[in-house]
């Protein structure tokens, strides 16, 4: 079994710690991570705004502590949720395009 010390690259030391892609412990881990992303991009636009936690939330007609939990990834966000933050709280467009 390969010791984490083994690892050469940033995936080796994921797939060593938390299992290959696909597995659960492997699966649970990437979606915390990217919830973590998720918080972080909101809690900086957030505090680029000059805007609190209270303002944001009360822009989105949600709580604070709702606000807080997402910006720490202690939650999973709905996308509609993930929109209404950043278009009606934050006044940012999030754009893509549908294929």
């Amino acid at each position: 079994m390969k010791k984490i010390s083994d690892a050469r690259t940033f995936d080796e030391l994921l797939d060593i710690k938390y299992g290959k892609l696909g597995t659960p412990k492997r699966d649970e881990y990437e979606i915390k991570a990217k919830a973590f992303v998720v918080g972080e991009m909101i809690k900086e636009a957030r505090k680029e705004a000059h805007m609190t936690q209270e303002v944001l939330a009360e822009k989105t007609g949600t709580k604070k502590s709702y606000i807080s939990r997402i910006e720490n990834g202690k939650i999973d966000i709905q996308i509609s949720t993930l929109f209404k933050i950043f278009e009606e709280g934050l006044g940012k467009k999030l754009g893509f395009t549908m294929l």
